[in-house]
C-alpha cells in the first residue's frame, strides 16, 4: 500500500478521507469516542500539512442516521471540524471549496445515498469530485465492496491512513505468533468464522471456540444443547475440525429457558490458565450473550488476559465494548477497529479496500 506519509504536498490540497465514524449515539450524544480518537492521528497529520479535509463515513446499517452527534464529538478532539448535512452534489462541492487549510468537514452518512452499498460507479464518481486524493483510514469496512471503499480508488490517487496502516501490521504480525498462542473466536454464526478458523489451526497452538458458535461445535459432537442459537451449517463441515487436537470447547454452560447463554465456572478458570501460560493471545468475539447481560465469562477473560503479561491482539465490537467498560483497553497489545474485517483480514491476509489502494 502506499502510504499518506508519501504524499509530498499537502498545502490546500482538499483530501477525501474515508474514516471510521461509526460510533454508538444515544439520545444524539456519542457514548462512546473510542474510534473517534483512533481517528485523530490521520485527521491531525493531514491537517498539520495544510491539507482541507473531507471526512466520508457510514453510521448504522439502514441510512437513516446522521453524522451530526458525530462531528460535534469529533470537534472536541480534533479543532475546525464543521459538518454538512449532504454527502455529494454542488453544494457539498461549494462547502468543500470554502474550507481553509487545516479545517475539517464531515459529511452526512455515505448510506444515505443507495450507490454506497450498491458501488454505484456514479455516486463514486461524486464522491472523486470532491477531492484530489483519497485516503482510506476505514479498516473496520474495508471487507465491504462499496463505492467509498473499492469505487473511490479507481478514480483517485489513493493512500493507507495511519491507522489502516496500523491495523495491517498489527494483524500481519498476528498471523505470525510467538508461541505458545492461544486464539479465542466467539460471537455467532459458523459459516462467517470457519475461514479464520482454518487459517489459525495452522498457525495457533490452541484454538478455543466460545460465545454461540459453540454451541455449533457441541451439537456437532452429539451434545444437546436445547434451544441454544445454532447456525444452519452443514455438521460434517464441523465435524471435520471437531478432532483437531488444538481445539478447545467449553466444559460447563449457564443455562436459562433451555438455553445457553453463557460459559460456566470451570470454562472461566480453564481459559484463566490458558492465558497465564500463552505468550501471543488473538480474542475476537464475545463469549456469551453479553447483549443480555451474560458478561461474566467475557469479563473475565478481559481480566486475565490485561494480567497475563502475553502479547494480545482484540476485536470485534462487543469486545472492545466490554474492555472499554472494564477500563483496560490500554492493557491490551492491539485493539482492532474492525470485528468481520479483523476476522476476513486473518483469513486472507488481505481485504477488497486494501487491494484496491494498490491498483
Amino acid at each position: 500500500m502506499r502510504s499518506v506519509r508519501d504524499i509530498k504536498a499537502f498545502e490546500n490540497i482538499p483530501v477525501l478521507v474515508r474514516a471510521a465514524l461509526n460510533v454508538p449515539v444515544m439520545h444524539g450524544n456519542v457514548v462512546s469516542d473510542y474510534r473517534l480518537r483512533r481517528a485523530v492521528p490521520t485527521i491531525q497529520y493531514l491537517r498539520e500539512c495544510g491539507a482541507k479535509v473531507i471526512l466520508i463515513s457510514h453510521i448504522g446499517e439502514q441510512g437513516t442516521e446522521t453524522l451530526a452527534p458525530v462531528a460535534r464529538a469529533l470537534g472536541e478532539l480534533v479543532p475546525r471540524v464543521s459538518f454538512f448535512g449532504e454527502t455529494i452534489g454542488e453544494r457539498a462541492r461549494r462547502a468543500v471549496r470554502e474550507l481553509a487549510p487545516g479545517d475539517v468537514l464531515v459529511l452526512e452518512n455515505l448510506r444515505r445515498d443507495r450507490g454506497e452499498k450498491m458501488n454505484s460507479h456514479a455516486f463514486a464518481h461524486e464522491l472523486a469530485a470532491l477531492a484530489d486524493v483519497f485516503v482510506q483510514d476505514s479498516f473496520d469496512t474495508c471487507h465491504r465492496p462499496h463505492a467509498s471503499i473499492i469505487g473511490v480508488p479507481e478514480l483517485l490517487p489513493s493512500y493507507a491512513g495511519l491507522l489502516l496502516e496500523e491495523e495491517v501490521r498489527e494483524l500481519s504480525r498476528a498471523l505470525d505468533p510467538k508461541h505458545p498462542a492461544l486464539a479465542v473466536i466467539g460471537g455467532a454464526k459458523f459459516s462467517t468464522k470457519e475461514p479464520v478458523l482454518t487459517t489459525l489451526f495452522k498457525t495457533y497452538d490452541q484454538v478455543f471456540v466460545g460465545g454461540a458458535l459453540a454451541s455449533d461445535f457441541l451439537k456437532a459432537k452429539g451434545q444437546d444443547v436445547g434451544a441454544s442459537l445454532v447456525s444452519l451449517t452443514d455438521p460434517s463441515r464441523i465435524k471435520n475440525i471437531l478432532n483437531d487436537p488444538r481445539l478447545i470447547l467449553p466444559i460447563d454452560s449457564v443455562i436459562q429457558d433451555d438455553k445457553i447463554l453463557d460459559h460456566g465456572p470451570g470454562t472461566i478458570a480453564l481459559l484463566t490458565d490458558l492465558a497465564k501460560n500463552a505468550k501471543t493471545i488473538l480474542w475476537n468475539g464475545p463469549l456469551g450473550k453479553y447483549e443480555d447481560g451474560f458478561v461474566e465469562a467475557t469479563d473475565a477473560f478481559a481480566r486475565a488476559i490485561a494480567a497475563s503479561g502475553a502479547r494480545s491482539v482484540i476485536g470485534g465490537g462487543d469486545t472492545v465494548a466490554a474492555l472499554e467498560g472494564l477500563g483496560l483497553l490500554s492493557h491490551f497489545s492491539f485493539v482492532s477497529t474492525g470485528g468481520g474485517a479483523m476476522l476476513e483480514f486473518l483469513a486472507r491476509g488481505t481485504l477488497p479496500g486494501i487491494e484496491a489502494l494498490g491498483r
